[in-house]
């Protein structure tokens, strides 16, 4: 325990914040890392392009070309970020010497991905891949053509029989992500249309029900994207009003996804009004959803404040979703990963109770003199030291061994 450390412990505790227990609160907050940075999005399946709207900008040296070393990436990124973690898993990540068609996933077709995350003591959490197939040119659960819809239908049900196995095999709950690239170029004569089929498709996909304990099952939104710039059926206001109606289900909401002047932390206190949990994806939109790496910057740190204010650590599942192939991925990954957890530290240490009794009594002067004062007080002792205690490296140290990574393991791929 470092000099340092004690100095910066006592600091805090003169505002009333107990720095023993916020790091207590920070290590076991999971967060949950995107498998799909070390590889570009591609998966194992055998395709070499991406399509529906997804791109991985940047020709990298080093990127994961199997499962061998997408694992070996992994292992090593997670030996850096401290506190517990979770895997977050694409279906087109499955495990097979064989091709397998995405409507007839099951869980032995990532059977390894279980043993691999248990002998690491991390959970699950899972995704349906609705986009890079040409069976889903002209959309997925919104298909005009109903056999291909029909399709896209099967291949939910199975990822979510997939997630519930995930669950029960690790005993942590797996969380399933469910997006779809469907949209036009150019807003259609037909908005309710699509929209209508979307319903149907949910509602055929959700009609069993899982074992909560085992998996949750949430709704991402998005504003527009590529080749779908005009018109998105799986709007926000879309998925509120049916996850209204299935309370069962999950909100997710993805940093990225809103127009450019919306930010995320200023909804999440409105979802948590309504809704028992939700999912977060902590990306970093630059102009559009262009997931680039997490920094610690205002709107990650806004993030964590209002899920900590909000008293909402066991009611928001937090993930990362960004994906940079045009620096070392294991190290984009990291910094990403580490400033998540540096951003959810910082809303931790806090005097929440105390800005709170301020505001009760209208002492909004100190209220902000105290919000300004937390800027500069000393986080990064605070964060060294949850990092020792947690067996990662301090500071820089882990960069240095990623680069030494890099010369002996990705550079030669």
């Amino acid at each position: 325990m470092s000099k340092m450390f004690e100095l910066a412990k006592e600091q805090y505790a003169g505002i009333g914040v107990d720095v023993e227990k916020a790091m207590e609160l920070l290590a076991n907050a999971p967060l949950s890392i995107h498998c799909w940075q070390g590889d570009d999005v591609l998966g194992f399946e055998g395709g070499e392009t991406l399509t529906g709207g997804i791109q991985a900008t940047g020709n990298y040296p080093g990127r994961a070309r199997n499962i061998a070393e997408l694992r070996s990436d992994m292992e090593k990124v997670l030996s850096y970020v401290p506190g517990a973690k979770k895997v977050n898993l694409h279906a087109n990540y499955l495990d097979s010497s064989k091709p397998v068609a995405r409507d007839e996933l099951e869980p032995k077709h990532f059977e390894t991905w279980v043993e691999w995350a248990n002998a690491l003591g991390i959970g699950l959490d899972f995704n349906t891949t609705f986009f890079s197939s040409p069976l889903s040119e002209k959309g997925s659960l919104t298909n005009p053509d109903e056999g291909l819809r029909a399709f896209w239908i099967r291949h939910a049900k199975c990822v979510r029989d997939i997630a519930e196995y995930f669950g029960r095999s690790t005993g942590k709950t797996c969380v399933t992500n469910h997006w779809i690239h469907d949209g036009e170029k150019e807003v259609p004569i037909d908005t309710v249309g699509p929209r209508m089929r979307l319903i149907d498709s949910l509602n055929q996909i959700f009609a069993e029900k899982k074992n909560l304990e085992y998996t949750r099952d949430a709704l991402e939104s998005k504003l527009f994207g590529i080749g779908s710039e005009s018109y998105v059926p799986g709007s926000n206001e879309f998925y509120w009003a049916y996850v209204v109606q299935h309370p069962e289900l999950l909100i997710t909401m993805d940093a990225g996804h809103f127009h450019p002047t919306e930010l995320i932390s200023s909804k999440i206190s409105t979802v948590l009004c309504f809704a028992e949990k939700m999912l977060l994806h902590v990306s970093r939109p630059v102009r559009w959803d262009s997931d680039h790496v997490v920094l610690l910057d205002d709107e990650t740190r806004q993030i964590m404040r209002e899920v900590v204010r909000a008293d909402a650590l066991d009611r928001v599942y937090i993930a990362l979703d960004y994906f940079d192939a045009s620096i070392n991925r294991v190290i984009a990954w990291t910094v990403g990963a580490r400033n998540a957890r540096k951003a959810l530290l910082a809303a931790l240490l806090e005097p929440v109770d105390k800005l709170k009794k301020l505001e009760a009594e209208g002492d909004n002067s100190s209220r902000l003199a105290l919000q300004q004062e937390l800027l500069t007080m000393p986080m990064g002792a605070i964060w060294d030291e949850f990092c020792e205690r947690q067996g990662v490296p301090v500071g820089t140290k882990w960069l240095e061994d990623a680069k030494k990574y890099e010369r002996e393991v990705t550079i030669k791929r």
